[in-house]
């Protein structure tokens, strides 16, 4: 069987827990051959964890050995390195958010379709059973036409306080771009052909500028804090349905919170815990099933789509266009936000 050949960019804890354990699970169809860090010493280091046979210093160098790259770096380098590795014929899996702009997405994409190469966007959640289920239960006509969405994504006092995640020149944003992304690309996934028209979002990140604040996730600059902590938003579509979004690393709540739930003219389901809820037989109906939230799996499936896809025995699940429209969503929320209106896309 061929294999692909796979080189990692960007050696930080991403990469290290999900992406190589997961690709080195796929020995049969994958190997991990290179590695390569703007810091020298974690390339070396996670070169020797994994047994990856080649480090090198520049990135470029890697195209000549390898089929296909995981980028895993700031989101300011997403679009610059996945453009570069498009451009020399290699299939690209990018970590999310695409890209910092959705000017920067349109230039991969271009790439992508230039060279004839695959490109995705690393948003393993779709890959739960917990999204897979509710998938199959909407394909199945459960809801009917969607009416209201409603997501949280709420943690309580967890900003990171590792890497560059409150950088605003690395990474473009905070607890939106960084964690909410993930529900706003599942619902969007969720809700199939529905397109979005208006935005209206409000950003935070009082608590995060305020002294001495507990934070279960390390320790940060309270005054060089410059993304978002907390974030609201209102999204409207086409077929006059609507998407209740909230997001937080810094909430002052009782406990994390993790919800994502449609309420259709035929039915509603709600992700997490998964249960349908429909009037039948005369009464209220709600069923549960176990479909489990896990994101080792998720990492695994995810990885392996994108092995297959690039061998020609899969298509991807999370496709470039798709990815783009999350970030339209979120280059549009804060615009809304800056200027306290809402945006029409």
């Amino acid at each position: 069987m061929t294999k692909l050949k796979m080189g990692i960019i960007g050696a930080g804890g991403i990469a290290q827990n999900r992406h190589i354990p997961a690709y080195q699970s796929l020995s049969d169809t994958v190997d991990v051959v290179a590695v390569q860090d703007v810091n020298p010493v974690n390339a070396q280091e996670a070169a020797k964890k994994f047994q990856i046979p080649e480090v090198v210093e520049d990135y470029h160098d890697m195209f000549q050995m390898v089929d296909a790259v995981t980028i895993c770096t700031p989101n300011k380098f997403h679009a610059e390195i996945s453009v570069a590795a498009l451009e020399a014929w290699v299939h690209v899996l990018c970590e999310k958010p695409m890209a910092m702009t959705v000017d920067e997405c349109e230039a991969m994409i271009a790439a992508s379709r230039k060279s004839g190469k695959l490109l995705s966007i690393a948003y393993h959640y779709r890959h739960t059973q917990a999204a897979r289920t509710a998938q199959a239960a909407i394909n199945a006509g459960v809801i009917g036409d969607p009416l209201v969405t409603r997501v949280q994504a709420l943690r309580r006092r967890k900003v990171p306080g590792w890497g560059v995640f409150t950088n605003k020149e690395l990474q473009g944003g905070g607890s939106l771009i960084d964690y909410g992304c993930h529900l706003l690309d599942l619902s969007m996934w969720l809700l199939g052909d529905s397109q979005p028209v208006e935005v209206m979002g409000k950003t935070y990140n009082r608590l995060s500028k305020t002294p001495n604040q507990l934070n279960d996730w390390g320790t940060f600059d309270h005054e060089t804090f410059d993304v978002d902590d907390h974030v609201s938003s209102y999204i409207t579509f086409d077929d006059g349905s609507s998407l209740q979004f909230e997001c937080s690393w810094a909430a002052n709540i009782k406990e994390d919170t993790l919800h994502l739930s449609i309420s259709g003219a035929d039915g509603g389901l709600n992700v997490y815990p998964f249960e349908i809820y429909q009037p039948r037989y005369g009464t209220f109906m709600t069923e549960q099933a176990k479909a489990a939230h896990d994101e080792w799996e998720a990492g695994q499936r995810q990885a392996a789509n994108f092995v297959n896809s690039c061998l020609g025995y899969e298509s991807l699940v999370v496709k470039p266009e798709q990815a783009m429209e999350v970030s339209r969503i979120i280059e549009a929320i804060y615009a809304s936000s800056a200027s306290g209106h809402s945006v029409r896309l």
